[in-house]
C-alpha cells in the first residue's frame, strides 16, 4: 500500500464526508493505492456514525473509537500502530490541512529518501492570540532540540513508515514528534510550505492551557531526550556532587571542632552550627538525587509498555 491518511478528531462531524471526498479525488487522481485511519477520540456528536456510514461506502476507511478523550497524541500513537502504507501522512480533520499537498509531500518521502517532512504554514488564518504564542514555542523548540523547523505543530506532516513504527506518541507530545523521531535515529528531517485553510465548521478544541502545557512537554521532551535512557547521569551526577560537598562541609565543621578543643580555644557544639545543617540537607538531598538515579535506570530497564488509552471499537482494521 502507497499511502496511510491518519485523521484524528473529536467533534468533527461536519467536515468528515468532505474531507474524505477531498482525500479520495487527490488519492484517484494520482493513481495510489491508500488507506484513511480515523480516530474518534470520545466525539460528543455524531462523527462516529459518520463515519460509519461512510466506512460502508469505501472500504479503505478504518476506524479507531475511543471510549473516551485522551487527546492527539494517544490517537496518533494508536494509528500508528495499525498503518500499512509505505509513507504515512497525518492531518487534521477541521480541512484547515489541504490533501493537495499529499502527493508531494509522498514524492519527498520516497524520492528524496526522507524520514520526516513536516508541514510550514507560512501564512496562517489564526488570531494573534495563536500565532504569536506558536512562534514563541517553535523558536523555542528549535533552540533546545537542535531540530529546525519552522511550525513544529503543523499538523500535516508525511513519514516514512519505519518512523512511526519506532517510535511512542505519548502525553501532549504529537507537537514534538520530529523530536521524537530525531532522538529514535531518523535524522533526514525537511519541512515544506504547505497551504492554511481558515476553518469552515466549528470552532478550535484546543483551549489557552495549551500554551502552557507546550512549554512544560518542551521541558520533558528535551529531558527525556537527552537522559531518558541514562537517567543516572543526571541524576546520580548532582547526587554524588552535592554529597561530596554536603560531607566535605561537614568533615571541616568536625575537623575545625578538634582543633578548637585541642587548642582549648572557646567553640560552640558542631550541632549549634547553622552550616551543620546545611551539609546535612545537602547530603541528604545527594542521597535521594542517587537513589532517584537509580530508580530511573530499573524502570527504563524494565520500560511499561501496557497501552495509555482504551479503544472502544474498531472498523475495517
Amino acid at each position: 500500500m502507497d499511502i496511510s491518511v491518519v485523521i484524528p478528531l473529536l467533534n468533527e462531524e461536519e467536515s468528515i464526508k468532505e474531507l474524505y471526498d477531498w482525500i479520495a479525488k487527490v488519492m484517484l487522481s494520482n493513481h495510489f493505492s491508500y488507506e484513511v485511519i480515523y480516530v474518534d477520540d470520545g466525539s460528543s456528536d455524531d462523527s462516529f456514525e459518520v463515519l460509519k456510514e461512510l466506512s460502508k461506502k469505501h472500504q479503505e476507511v478504518k476506524i479507531i473509537k475511543f471510549r473516551t478523550n485522551h487527546g492527539k497524541s494517544q490517537a496518533l500513537n494508536a494509528a500508528f500502530k495499525v498503518t500499512k502504507g509505505d509513507v504515512v501522512i497525518t492531518m487534521d480533520a477541521d480541512l484547515q490541512d489541504s490533501p493537495d499537498e499529499i502527493p508531494e509531500l509522498y514524492k519527498m518521502i520516497k524520492e528524496e529518501n526522507m524520514h520526516l517532512i513536516s508541514g510550514w504554514k507560512k501564512k496562517r488564518y489564526d488570531p494573534i492570540t495563536k500565532t504569536v504564542p506558536t512562534k514563541l514555542f517553535n523558536w523555542a523548540a528549535r533552540k533546545t532540540s537542535g531540530v529546525y523547523l519552522h511550525d513544529f505543530n503543523c499538523g500535516l506532516k508525511a513519514y516514512d513508515h519505519k518512523v512511526v513504527k519506532n517510535i511512542d506518541v505519548y502525553g501532549e507530545m504529537h507537537r514534538y514528534i520530529p523530536i521524537l523521531a530525531k532522538s529514535a535515529g531518523f535524522n533526514k528531517i525537511d519541512e515544506k510550505i504547505v497551504e492554511h485553510q481558515a476553518r469552515k465548521y466549528g470552532t478550535t478544541k484546543f483551549g489557552i492551557e495549551r500554551f502552557l502545557n507546550g512549554f512544560l512537554d518542551l521541558i520533558s521532551i528535551w529531558f527525556v531526550s537527552k537522559f531518558g535512557k541514562r537517567p543516572m547521569h543526571f541524576f546520580g551526577a548532582w547526587g554524588v556532587f552535592m554529597f561530596i560537598i554536603g560531607f566535605g562541609a561537614a568533615g571541616y565543621l568536625g575537623i575545625m571542632k578538634l582543633y578548637y578543643l585541642s587548642q582549648h580555644l572557646p567553640t560552640i557544639l558542631v550541632t549549634d552550627n547553622p552550616w551543620f545543617y546545611i551539609s546535612l540537607s545537602m547530603m541528604l538531598i545527594g542521597t535521594q538525587l542517587f537513589l532517584t538515579g537509580f530508580v530511573g535506570e530499573m524502570i527504563v530497564q524494565v520500560k511499561n509498555t501496557a497501552p495509555r488509552y482504551h479503544i472502544d471499537e474498531t472498523v475495517n482494521l
